[in-house]
Order: structure tokens, then C-alpha cells, then sequence
């Protein structure tokens, strides 16, 4: 196993090293740009559009706060921005909804109180999608895990007890295993409700939500998070050798699926206009904040990118389609539903970015292309060398929705200053104050300019994409 990945991290590591030998007529038609790139960047950071895409989206969260799946605030947003997009002053085109079906569930009741060896309250914050204890609650020993090993370690004394996790934090994508699977892996062996530490690598004493995931095989048990402080002070209680005793109540309601809508809307292309350069975030966010960071930035730079270059004049070759997707949270549920719809088009989309990991200074792309499509990404981002964002970086997949097409599509997502990401991330801290509104401005300069470039450049970007 070992050889195998090194000589992929070799094979890797050369790809990526080859020398670019784009023609010299490609390099400079991309060069050309430059004036217009100019243009948008002046617009957004300097111009008419200055502090735009903050306003915009202060509007938007002020007005209809968290917008879970399911929720009537999600679909009130939907049809706001709607009509927004095509109204006078915006004008953009083809601006509809297409239908999908999403889950309903509903947090309830959340309490816990540690009964021993002292007496207190711990603050916990449901997992989505979780089941309900019993109506009363729980109340069972607990014992304390560190990882999944630990857990199979200590197997035969799992059964009628509370299971917490308190893994070390490595990054979030390592980690996140413990909310998803962590719950069916405890309950395999007994356990009648799981507290997970949450997944960051920084509180002040806060709860992080998230979806979590269940095995059909396996029964199911509820699940909350915990924060780091208590998943420690939990750990050190144990590690005194004294008995921890809790009881637990969770409390929520899976409801009958309901009819959200993605968000479209477009530029059309003045040559080639069954041809698609497509930019994405979600709409929808967890019921705790308000949905401004994951995903209300992303969506929004999505879409106001598009504002700008109408409110500019430039119409590109190819289609530009904005789509914000309903119901990523659940299971990336929109992006699957477009999927489908437009299954017999896909071969027609030319490339497809998305951001749903901040949007805090931008500093270029991460994406997923060929080699002949690094090159041009390249050259494409040293136009935005006026806002310093000029970097590329290959990944094995870009996005959260669009990674369902890594295999298939050329994707990009916003590499940003994110470093702190995950502090706020699926928090009540994910609120507007995590802005910054000029680095919103250089983000959507960003989005507006790479969106435009490939999609009024004379050649196709190159579909081909890492195996």
C-alpha cells in the first residue's frame, strides 16, 4: 500500500511539474484581457459596485436569517433573490428556479446535564438528521473514547452508555468522520447516544452542528456535539478513574420532504450560448447563525459577479450560469438534482467553480484540470495580479457540490485566507461580523474576471481532468 502511494505522489509531483507550452497566439489572446479585468476590478473595489456585495448580502441574512432545508425562511429567500436578479438595475437573464425535493428535519429539545460526580449543565447542539432519545431522555453512564480504535478497544463496555468522542483535532476533513459516522459505529456496539467533540480547531466554548449519518443495518441513536473544552474536561474526569453519569434529551422531527428550487440565472453566450461556464455556492445554510459565511458569501459572489459584468456591458461567447443550490447542508441534494436534470448537457458545460469555504481575501484558484487546462488557469490569474490573487493550486477536488463532477468536469473553487474557516463554520458565530467587505469586493472581482476570460476565450477550455 505504502509503494503504491508513493510512486502516485511521484507520478503526481512530475504531471504536475511539466512546463507549460500554451501557443503563443492562446497566451496572448488571454494576456488581452487585461483592460478587461482591469475594468472589473475597478469596478468592484474602487467604482460603482464598491461594498456592493457585502450590502447585498448584509440585506440578504438581516432579512431572512438561517435558512435550513426545509425551512419557509429558505424557500422567502429563494423567491427574493428571484426577483431580485430580474428586476430593474440587475436584468439578468434566464433568472428561474428548478424544482428539487429535500428533507424536512427539525431540531427540538437539546439538554444535558452531567449528574456525576458533580452536578452541571453541558451545553450541547444537536446533529443534523439525528434521531430523538426516548421522550424523557437518557440517563446512562459515559464513556470517554479518543478515536474509533479506542472505541474497539474498549468495545465490551460500551453497551447502555453515552459514547463521547474526544479525538485530537488534525484538520476538519480528517475529522469529520466522528459527526458522520461516529454514532452507527458506537451504536454497533451497544451505545444509546453519542456526544461528539465538535469538529474545529479553535472555541470559545462553542458548538458546532453538522450532518450526521446513519447505517440502515445498524439502530439508531441520537447525537449531539459537545465543545472541546467539555469533550476535555470529560476526558480528564475519566482519566481520575471517577464514574461520569449524564442525562441527555434530544428532541427533534423528520417531516415530510418539501419543494425547494435551485437558483438560476444567466448571461447568455452571443456565439455559443448552448456552451456553459457555470459559478455556484448554496443558498441554504444550518439553523444556528445566520448562514452568512456557509454559504451566503459563496452564493452571493456568485451571482453579483454576474450583476457586475451585465451592469458593464460584457457578454461573453458562452453562457455564464449562476446556480445557487438548495439543500447542500442535507447531502448536496440541489447539485445532484441538476445533475440529473441536465445529465444530456453536461457535455456542453466548459467549466464550473464554486465557493463554500469563505470568502476572506482572495488569493487565486484551487482547481481540478488537465494539463493543458493548469497552464491556461495560470495564465488566466496572473491578470489578477492588481489584487494580488494570482495563485493556482492543484487539488484532488474543488467545491463541496461540484465535487460530484471531479471526475468529469474541469471544477475550481476560492482559495482564500481562510485559516480560520472552521472556527465559525455550522456555529451561531457564522454571522456577518467574519467580513470583510473589501476582500468581498476583490472576491467577486475574482469570480466576475476568471468567469468572463473562460468563457469569451476563441478555444474551449480542455474537459480533460485527472483520473
Amino acid at each position: 500500500m505504502w509503494l503504491s502511494t508513493i510512486a502516485v505522489l511521484v507520478y503526481a509531483s512530475l504531471s504536475h511539474a511539466h512546463t507549460c507550452k500554451l501557443s503563443s497566439d492562446l497566451v496572448k489572446e488571454i494576456r488581452s484581457y487585461q483592460g478587461t479585468v482591469n475594468q472589473i476590478i475597478n469596478a468592484t473595489t474602487k467604482g460603482l459596485f464598491k461594498g456592493k456585495t457585502y450590502d447585498e448580502l448584509a440585506y440578504f441574512v438581516d432579512k431572512f436569517g438561517a435558512r435550513q432545508s426545509g425551512s419557509q425562511a429558505l424557500e422567502d429567500s429563494i423567491e427574493y433573490l428571484l426577483d431580485l436578479m430580474q428586476s430593474t438595475g440587475y436584468d439578468l437573464e434566464n433568472v428561474h428556479g428548478e424544482n428539487v425535493t429535500i428533507p424536512h428535519w427539525i431540531r427540538g429539545t437539546q439538554t444535558c446535564e452531567m449528574l456525576s460526580p458533580r452536578r452541571t449543565n453541558i451545553p450541547v447542539l444537536t446533529l443534523g438528521g439525528s434521531v430523538s432519545t426516548s421522550a424523557n431522555g437518557v440517563e446512562a453512564e459515559a464513556i470517554v473514547v479518543k478515536d474509533f480504535d479506542d472505541l474497539d478497544r474498549v468495545f465490551e463496555k460500551v453497551k447502555g452508555k453515552i459514547v463521547v468522542y474526544n479525538y485530537e483535532y488534525v484538520n476538519y476533513f480528517a475529522n469529520v468522520e466522528y459527526r458522520s459516522n461516529g454514532p452507527s459505529k458506537a451504536a454497533k456496539y451497544g451505545a444509546i447516544a453519542t456526544l461528539i467533540r465538535s469538529v474545529t480547531p479553535f472555541s470559545l466554548n462553542t458548538l458546532h452542528t453538522g450532518l450526521t449519518e446513519y447505517e440502515d443495518s445498524i439502530p439508531k441513536i441520537a447525537a449531539a456535539s459537545i465543545t472541546i473544552e467539555d469533550a476535555r474536561m470529560l476526558q480528564r474526569i475519566q482519566d481520575r478513574g471517577d464514574k461520569i453519569v449524564l442525562k441527555l434529551n434530544i428532541q427533534t422531527q423528520n417531516l415530510d420532504p418539501v419543494t425547494s428550487r435551485n437558483v438560476v440565472a444567466e448571461i447568455k453566450g452571443s456565439r455559443d450560448p448552448e456552451k456553459v461556464v457555470l459559478v455556484s455556492g448554496h443558498i441554504d445554510s444550518w439553523d444556528v447563525g445566520v448562514g452568512a459565511l456557509d454559504d451566503g458569501g459563496g452564493a452571493f459572489i456568485s451571482w453579483y459577479a454576474l450583476r457586475v459584468l451585465k451592469a458593464l456591458g460584457l457578454k461573453p461567447k458562452r453562457t455564464l450560469r449562476s446556480v445557487l443550490w438548495t439543500a447542500e447542508e442535507e447531502g448536496l441534494i440541489g447539485v445532484q438534482a441538476y445533475d440529473k436534470a441536465h445529465k444530456d448537457e453536461l457535455d456542453k458545460h466548459i467549466f464550473v467553480m464554486e465557493s463554500d469555504e469563505g470568502v476572506f481575501t482572495p488569493l487565486g484558484l484551487e482547481y481540478v484540470a488537465g494539463h493543458e487546462g493548469e497552464c491556461i488557469l495560470k495564465e488566466v490569474l496572473k491578470l489578477l495580479a492588481p489584487i494580488n490573487a494570482t495563485q493556482t493550486k492543484l487539488v484532488d477536488s474543488a467545491g463541496s457540490d461540484i465535487t460530484i463532477w471531479k471526475n468529469i468536469l474541469p471544477t475550481a473553487t476560492l482559495l482564500n485566507r481562510n485559516e480560520n474557516y472552521f472556527w465559525y463554520h455550522h456555529t451561531e458565530a457564522d454571522t456577518m461580523d467574519v467580513f470583510d467587505p473589501a476582500a468581498l469586493d476583490r472576491a467577486t472581482a475574482l469570480w466576475a474576471s476568471v468567469a468572463y476570460v473562460l468563457a469569451d476565450l476563441n478555444k474551449d477550455f480542455p474537459r480533460q481532468v485527472p483520473k
